[in-house]
């Protein structure tokens, strides 16, 4: 083959290599079922549950007075610090290993410095639509998360108003940029961003309504003109580690369910077992006072009242498996990391993450190290330009993402040590040793009918298997990068993800053990009719005996797995439908924690 020929055809490959490249992955856009409301934002007290009325059910946001000051303040005292001549990281001194070099001196607002910025926003604003590593992201309501936790502590930052404005109106038109999953080292997540970034002027491709097209097609359909950035609005949008923040708040919203739902099939499985529930009365949680054991054990024992659990049975056995009884341990420890997590994300979403940091209204009295030399030349005194307010502007390593980092691995790893405990008690329920009697001889015409043995096994030991290659910590990072001044990588983006899929894998694993359960309700109940098992175990039973009755031909008809039915069920239904006033919930038990 001659060179011209093997050049077209390697020009060629590198084109088919492209296409498939540009191929957007499969997109699975928001259903917008809360449109119609508002979610205020006021910088302070943005909460988990609004994150994901924004985030996945497409609520609009809106910003305070308070907050829209609060963040024009700050910008205005950006702009007074480089008309008296003080050096600002990222703004009129350069970012990363141009940090000594002056990007612009004197007055931001002069007819010459005004046209430099301008253009160089612009062209940086630009530019993010060729960054980040992809794939690209495939959940809009990841995009929208992000971009709601950066609007509300935004709103700390010296963002041009006009910057703070867009990013309110992405939210609210449904202008979902396309994002690369990859190009943040969970450091800061600046990769992300800069593709946000160039939606809101224009560049590369977004989702309107769900629909893909280019940016500017997108701004058009919503009728606003692309941003005119300014000032150092890159540094304002992309300083931020929103991207794992808003994915954390997602995290702690669906573990919660999946932590509920943990102890309401414990509940059904203590029904199932005929197990004696000593482990969990008060004297033996009182000779442990650890507060979440305590509190998980009362919850559960709640949902159990009226049970016959509680009434002398000759035949039940003094002390079940280790599974059993210990299962409210492992329970309330992954709520006590769920807490101690939620607490980590809620500070990182009420707070400012940004480098540098503004502090209008700061003085040099205020602490003696504001006081030294060394820290006073940060200092703004204020003038006519930001009436007369003072502040300080100061370099900083904010956007190292801990402890919420850390405690994201503890709490993965705390789920898998919940996980463990329920993939055995499935296991128990094969051995006669514990249950005493066998399933088959108790409801007829359906021996085995719901998984209770070898298929059910297999399922929990599959799913174990991939929810312990997650709890396998990121290992710490430090490649020295940007002329070794950006040294350190949280990696938060590869964390974040590997507990959001522990969590889908727990959900997967409590459906085998809400068909596993179920199906001893109905050995129990089938041994003695007058049983009852409590009325929040009780409430799932019927319901579920609905969605999956005992003799279901149309679902044997249509081939559709069991467990499809119960990991549907549960997905579809809040554990909180079940609890009627016998579920202690978990915030009440943090708040007298933290007290």
């Amino acid at each position: 083959m001659g060179v011209g020929a093997a050049l077209l055809a390697l020009l060629i490959v590198f084109a088919g290599n492209a296409a498939k490249a540009a191929s957007p992955p499969p997109y699975h856009a928001i259903t917008p079922s809360m449109a119609g409301d508002t979610v205020v934002l006021t910088g302070k007290d943005l909460t988990i549950d609004q994150v994901v009325q924004v985030a996945r059910f497409g609520a609009k946001v809106a910003l305070t007075a308070e907050a829209r000051q609060r963040s024009s303040d700050a910008y205005d005292l950006l702009l007074e610090a480089a008309a008296e001549g003080v050096s600002v990281y990222w703004f009129n001194r350069g970012s990363g290993s141009g940090r000594e070099k002056f990007i612009f001196k004197g007055d931001p607002l002069s007819p010459e410095n005004r046209k430099f910025l301008e253009s160089r926003q612009l062209a940086i604003f630009r530019r993010g639509a060729l960054a980040g590593l992809g794939p690209e992201i495939g959940d809009e309501e990841i995009v929208r998360a992000m971009m709601v936790v950066r609007a509300n502590t935004m709103s700390f930052e010296a963002a041009s108003p006009q910057l703070t404005q867009r990013l309110l109106d992405l939210l609210n038109d449904r202008i979902t940029p396309v994002v690369q999953s990859r190009g943040t080292v969970g450091e800061g997540d600046l990769g992300p961003f800069t593709n946000i970034g160039a939606t809101m002027v224009g560049a590369g491709a977004a989702y309107y309504h769900g629909e893909r097209m280019p940016a500017a097609e997108a701004l058009k359909s919503a009728g606003l003109e692309p941003l005119r950035p300014f000032a150092a609005d890159d540094s304002e949008l992309e300083s931020s580690d929103a991207y794992a923040t808003g994915q954390a708040a997602l995290l702690i919203h669906d573990a919660r369910e999946a932590l509920s739902w943990a102890d309401l099939t414990y509940a059904i499985d203590l029904n199932g077992m005929n197990s004696s529930i000593s482990p969990l009365s008060q004297p033996v949680q009182a000779n442990r006072p650890f507060r979440w054991l305590n509190w998980d054990a009362a919850r559960v024992l709640e949902m159990l009242k009226g049970s016959y659990l509680f009434e002398l049975d000759e035949k039940r056995i003094i002390q079940d498996p280790e599974s059993l009884r210990a299962s409210s341990i492992r329970q309330a420890c992954a709520w006590q990391a769920w807490a101690q997590l939620r607490e980590d994300v809620l500070i990182q979403m009420n707070s400012s993450d940004h480098n540098p940091a503004v502090r209008v209204g700061a003085s040099p009295s205020d602490s003696w190290e504001l006081n030294t030399p060394q820290l006073a030349q940060f200092y703004v005194k204020g003038g006519p330009r930001n009436h007369g307010q003072h502040g300080f502007i100061l370099s900083n390593a904010n956007w190292d993402p801990y402890p919420m980092a850390n405690d994201i691995e503890a709490f993965t790893i705390a789920l898998a040590n919940m996980d463990v405990v329920i993939a055995q008690r499935i296991v128990r329920f094969t051995n006669t040793f514990f249950t005493v009697i066998p399933p088959s001889t108790e409801v007829s015409g359906e021996p085995g009918r719901f998984a209770v043995a070898e298929g059910s096994e297999l399922d929990a030991a599959a799913l174990m298997q991939e929810i312990q290659g997650l709890i396998n910590p990121v290992p710490p990072e430090g490649n020295a990068l940007i002329q070794t001044v950006e040294d350190l990588q949280g990696q938060t983006r590869l964390k974040v993800a590997r507990a959001r899929l522990a969590v889908d894998d727990t959900i997967d694993l409590l459906a085998e053990d809400l068909l596993t359960g179920t199906y001893w309700l109905d050995v129990r109940k089938a041994q003695n009719p007058t049983r009852r098992f409590g009325a929040s175990p009780t409430a799932v039973w019927n319901a579920f005996r609905t969605a999956l009755p005992v003799k279901d031909d149309a679902a044997v008809a249509r081939a559709q797995p069991i467990h499809d039915v119960a990991a549907t069920f549960i997905r579809g239904n809040p554990a909180s439908n079940f609890y009627g006033n016998n579920g202690r919930e978990p915030d009440a038990a943090a708040r007298h924690i933290t007290q």
